[in-house]
């Protein structure tokens, strides 16, 4: 009887400490992504699916939000850009419970296409700026990308049109391309659907450092990457990736902020270029909220400033 009541009574006492160190090792150890090598041929005896795909390349999607859509914007995304990159979401537990429970981000896991990411302790990422401080650390490169050359970096709010003609593999020229701001932007920088070469982030973030609750990580990064030496940097249109301020036809693709709820007139406000671009890329409807035709009262058509409506 003593004998049990030692290991029924005293043990509980260290047993959840042990547990929880050795939890949180694991978690930490399992989501970290290993170096990645290019192999479409995978060696015999090695079971790691993600060698399947180019290591060097990374679709990144940050959200710690359990958004609706992100499912099937994940998936149109991983059919759009070319087959040899890979995907990463990191996110809280809520949104990567909510991304992983579906059958098709399953099967994307299972084949080493994705990877879904709870950061451990003490990375953050419940508002904009602790996700801007993640980008900005040279840590982060370090420890969950290493390997990583190209960063695609998409947000809830943005998406690839399937009929543009380009490939992704076309623009990996450049050390930053994005979304400009204005026609004649000295840094198309836009960050919510942007190319970037981690080798040019890691020069500046070797002798620059960003200071909290300062300027967003993509204005950030615009104001140094265009100072490096030899460094291709998006201008104006020339590089522009995404339209999200300025249009151009036929992109690669939108960032619509917000999802709609803060537009640009330059882009949003004639009737007859909205319907060019839902024409064009029809999946926008996967990340905006939007009225079927049933739904529009009189006079939704009519032109005029649509800045923070749905219309």
């Amino acid at each position: 009887m003593p004998e049990r009541w030692y290991i029924a009574g005293l043990v509980p006492h260290y047993t959840p400490q042990l547990q929880a160190s050795f939890k949180s090792r694991l978690e930490e150890a399992r989501q970290k992504i290993p170096s990645i090598q290019v192999n479409w041929h995978p060696t015999p005896g090695n079971d790691d699916p993600r060698t399947n795909f180019n290591g060097t390349k990374i679709a990144l999607l940050v959200e710690p939000r359990p958004i609706p859509h992100l499912v099937p914007q994940i998936l149109h995304m991983i059919n759009v850009v070319p087959p040899d990159w890979r995907f990463v979401f990191i996110g809280s537990n809520q949104s990567v419970v909510s991304v992983g429970r579906a059958y098709a981000t399953k099967h994307q896991q299972f084949i080493g296409k994705l990877d879904l990411m709870v950061l451990p302790e003490p990375w953050e990422i419940n508002d904009k700026e602790k996700v801007y401080r993640t980008l900005t650390d040279i840590r982060f490169y370090d420890e969950f990308l290493p390997g990583v050359e190209w960063i695609l970096k998409y947000e809830h709010d943005s998406i690839m049109c399937a009929n543009s003609q380009e490939s992704l593999n076309d623009w990996l020229h450049w050390d930053w391309a994005g979304a400009p701001r204005h026609e004649n932007d000295r840094f198309s920088g836009n960050g919510g659907l942007s190319l970037r070469k981690v080798s040019a982030i890691r020069r500046i973030l070797a002798f620059q450092q960003r200071l909290n609750d300062t300027q967003p990580e993509d204005e950030w990064f615009g104001g140094r990457v265009w100072t490096l030496p030899g460094a291709n940097v998006a201008q104006g249109e020339k590089g522009q990736l995404a339209v999200e301020d300025v249009y151009i036809k036929n992109p690669i693709g939108f960032h619509v902020r917000d999802g709609g709820a803060n537009m640009a007139d330059g882009v949003w406000k004639s009737y007859a270029q909205r319907k060019e671009i839902f024409e064009y890329c029809p999946e926008l409807s996967v990340i905006m909220d939007m009225k079927l035709e049933t739904e529009r009262c009189f006079g939704d058509n009519k032109e005029g400033s649509i800045s923070g409506s749905n219309a």
